[in-house]
């Protein structure tokens, strides 16, 4: 497999708030894609630099990872994916994978694969053994398939496209012993 030009780094809070509008940028290209990741279109600039700030602030309590996949050469963030530690009290053992998501003009150059082992490197280092994911997208499914995630099931209508169609939802998870 080629390795994608990409360099997959976490960053701090006060990165994530100075690459805001990078950030923002990434969302609104997915959700204006038809990606259902939360947010129905259009998407406000300033409802997706919110959500970003409390991203932000979610890294600096350590309730959270923000890793960015960033183009070599030019910085230009093309992806984002979140590990999400902050679960409750019995289920200190787990983590969430969100906001996968990787900018149109760099999808199926190997960036989303790359964001998704760097996101399992990270919670294995945090000491998480189960990682749960959900995606409405045929193209995640078969990336995180790819990936050696395990399909649960879907739950039909369980949310909405940013179009405000109903989606079905499938859940994943994934062992990291």
């Amino acid at each position: 497999m080629i390795e994608p030009a990409v360099m997959v780094r976490a960053i701090s809070a006060e990165e994530a708030m100075g690459r805001s509008a990078d950030l923002t940028e990434i969302l609104r290209d997915c959700v204006d894609g038809g990606a259902s990741v939360s947010f129905m279109t259009p998407l406000a600039p300033d409802k997706a630099e919110a959500f970003w700030r409390a991203a932000a602030e979610g890294i600096a309590r350590g309730e959270r990872i923000l890793l960015v996949a960033e183009e070599q050469g030019s910085g230009e963030l093309v992806g984002t994916v979140m590990v999400v530690f902050a679960q409750p009290e019995n289920q200190p053992h787990r983590a969430d994978i969100s906001k996968m998501l990787v900018h149109r003009r760099a999808r199926k150059m190997g960036v989303g694969a790359a964001l998704m082992r760097a996101a399992e490197a990270a919670a294995r280092a945090a000491g998480k053994t189960v990682l749960v994911l959900d995606t409405a997208s045929p193209e995640a499914e078969r990336l995180y398939e790819r990936a050696g995630w395990i399909r649960v099931g879907v739950v039909p209508d369980f949310a909405l496209m940013p179009d405000g169609r109903l989606c079905d939802t499938i859940f994943f998870y994934k062992h990291l012993r």
